[in-house]
């Protein structure tokens, strides 16, 4: 079973660098797609990655780790971003990463909920600064947020997809 399992990572990378471009400029649209098809980017993805642009697994790996977009571990099946940045940050984000981390159950470098439903990330900008402080859970926005309104934000979109 371990071997059809290698062979499907293998064959879902392989066409995913066909539909691209299996140059070594392609690595981060390549890196983009297989994030896309495998939600996170795990080792085995990104040696195969290294391996058909015929780059080293260092570059790959030193792309993956650069930008903020990859994700080298699992994310949960909603990720809740709170900005941080300096708007928010004056108008209180800080309490409500707390209120949100402490509604999820997440200890201070945990980043998923052990159920794997939620994933929680600080970002440095969410380019809406008019509405600060502002959270995202998917294409949802929701400004001027408090701790108690965050949470309920999180419950509420939640409940909108049952």
């Amino acid at each position: 079973m371990q071997e059809k399992s290698v062979n499907d990572t293998a064959s879902r990378v392989d066409a995913i660098i066909e539909r691209i471009g299996r140059q070594p400029c392609m690595l981060v649209p390549v890196l983009q797609a297989a994030q896309e098809e495998f939600k996170y980017l795990p080792r085995e993805v990104m040696t195969l990655v290294a391996d058909g642009l015929g780059v080293p697994p260092s570059r790959v790996y030193g792309v993956a780790t650069f930008y903020a977009h990859f994700a080298l571990e699992p994310k949960g099946k909603y990720v809740i971003r709170c900005c941080d940045g300096t708007a928010c940050h004056v108008k209180g984000s800080m309490a409500i990463m707390d209120g949100i981390r402490a509604f999820l159950n997440l200890g201070p470098k945990e980043k998923t909920t052990k159920d794997g439903m939620y994933s929680f990330e600080s970002v440095s900008c969410l380019g809406a600064c008019g509405l600060a402080p502002v959270l995202l859970m998917g294409d949802k926005v929701h400004g001027q947020a408090s701790p108690q309104s965050a949470v309920q934000f999180i419950k509420d979109a939640v409940a909108s997809e049952e």
